[in-house]
């Protein structure tokens, strides 16, 4: 299992759209195959800096997971929505394993 994190810088100033762009994402990550942690806009600190995170078996199917998204129609509609509204100044994905498994056993004494 790896986990992969965007970070987005957005623009403050449109932080709703951002918004509205990660509830059609709640929606449309999970049904295409991958398992949605979720996504997180700017409370306190930098009003720029956005995450979305998601569970997914392997890199091949990660791979095969982006072209599912980008077929689905509102898949489609929220790249469209974000290129014209453009909200998003950045995107960077990285992937990590989890290295503190079992961690849950670890606090029980």
């Amino acid at each position: 299992m790896i986990t992969c994190f965007i970070t987005y810088e957005i623009d403050p100033f449109k932080r709703a759209q951002f918004e509205q762009y990660a509830q059609v994402w709640g929606e449309a990550i999970p049904r295409c195959g991958a398992d949605l942690i979720g996504y997180f806009s700017p409370h306190e600190g930098s009003a720029t800096t956005a995450y979305g995170v998601y569970n997914i078996a392997s890199l091949a199917d990660y791979e095969a997971y982006r072209a599912r998204l980008a077929a689905d129609p509102s898949g489609k509609a929220n790249y469209e929505f974000a290129r014209k509204e453009q909200f998003i100044r950045r995107e960077e994905r990285s992937f990590f394993t989890l290295a503190s498994a079992p961690h849950s056993e670890r606090l029980t004494p």
